[in-house]
């Protein structure tokens, strides 16, 4: 049970945020603010969401994508930071678990996820 007054400030600040409905499996285009020095700029992270954890405003994603030279990259992103400022599902994903960590031992066309006809 949680309290009644974080509750409704938990609300308040996803209500702020626009999250697309998405789960494990399916293919995300994120845009991360990074910071540099006293720059700023918008970078695209592209990758297939492994896991969804949390709940609230401490909800998470892991996002791994394969960089260069066919190495896995993952980065666990908060879902309601203020350094992602747009979510865009690409793919819709056709799997059966909640955590995909299984694509961790695979490579190359083992590793691809069914698309979700609609």
């Amino acid at each position: 049970m949680r309290n009644k007054y974080i509750e409704n400030f938990e609300n308040a600040q996803i209500s702020e945020k626009n999250v697309p409905d998405f789960r494990a499996g399916d293919t995300v285009r994120l845009a991360v603010t990074i910071k540099e020095g006293d720059k700023s700029r918008v970078q695209s992270y592209e990758g297939v969401c492994i896991a969804l954890h949390g709940t609230g405003t401490g909800r998470t994603m892991t996002i791994r994508k394969i960089g260069a030279n066919g190495i896995g990259i993952e980065r666990i992103f908060p879902m309601y930071t203020d350094s992602i400022s747009e979510i865009k599902v690409i793919r819709r994903g056709r799997v059966r678990r909640a955590k995909l960590y299984y694509l961790r031992d695979l490579a190359g066309k083992k590793a691809r996820i069914k698309e979700i006809r609609r």
